[in-house]
């Protein structure tokens, strides 16, 4: 039986936590936190998942524990970064399918190498969800006036002079690539991943964006990770300078090593 017919598209039930994780500190005070969905459970499970070789306690596991932190990720990404350019009538649909490509990865995950669950499915789950919304909208392109489409949805196309418009887009495209591949050694912070990833997602979407401001897209980036400006400063800083030692290359061989 496909994953897909294991896993229909509505939503999975919350998982009930057995066993007895550490506790952890209580907090003073009235501030109230958002409900995590991405556990140590969560990540006790995965690696469990990883580590069994019975498909039926497979099933089991991904059922019961990693099957609703999933969908609330799938969830996440597609209302947090706007992935509305889909093929489908309903948004549970497109979850599902967002689900079904993370459980396909599953055994890719290496937690031996010390990456954190929620980063490496948060990265891989944005990546399918920028190729599906982009292909998408090319589509969309296709078949709609562009002016329309442009008064329609506010996208923004053009990106410095037309005829550097081309080598900018093959230079952005091995960018984002070496982004993604060196994102964990680059950075090692939690929070730093969080903005690098953040920026690279906007990389990748830029002929969806409808903002340019360097202030609005901080703003948009804080949003995004809810990380202070300066993390976010020193990140850029740090982004800048492997964009000019990429463009270095690219200028003189056509390509970037990645």
């Amino acid at each position: 039986m496909s994953n897909k017919l294991k896993y229909a598209p509505t939503p999975p039930p919350e998982p009930v936590i057995t066993g007895s994780l550490e506790p952890q500190p209580k907090r003073r005070g009235r501030k109230k936190t958002k409900k995590q969905y991405f556990t140590a459970d969560t990540d006790a499970a995965i690696k469990e998942y990883l580590a069994s070789s019975n498909q039926d306690e497979r099933d089991h596991i991904f059922r019961s524990r990693i099957h609703y932190p999933f969908y609330k990720l799938a969830e996440n990404l597609i209302h947090t970064f706007k992935f509305y350019y889909t093929e489908v009538d309903d948004l549970e649909d497109l979850k599902h399918e967002v689900i079904c490509f993370l459980l396909e990865k599953l055994d890719y995950f290496k937690p031996e190498k010390g990456t954190k669950a929620f980063s490496y499915f948060s990265i891989v789950g944005k990546n399918y969800l920028i190729l599906y919304n982009n292909n998408n909208y090319k589509k969309k392109k296709i078949t709609t006036d562009v002016m329309a489409a442009d008064e329609d949805d506010g996208v923004l196309h053009q990106l410095g002079r037309d005829e550097r418009k081309q080598e900018i887009k093959d230079f952005i495209d091995y960018l984002t690539e070496y982004i993604d591949k060196n994102m964990f050694t680059m950075f090692k912070k939690e929070q730093d991943l969080k903005v690098c990833d953040a920026i690279n997602v906007l990389f990748k979407r830029r002929e969806n964006l409808e903002i340019f401001n360097k202030k609005a897209l901080y703003i948009y980036i804080r949003e995004m990770t809810g990380v202070d400006t300066p993390v976010i400063t020193k990140v850029t800083k740090y982004l800048k300078k492997i964009y000019k030692e990429l463009y270095a290359e690219y200028a003189i061989h056509g390509y970037v090593k990645v």
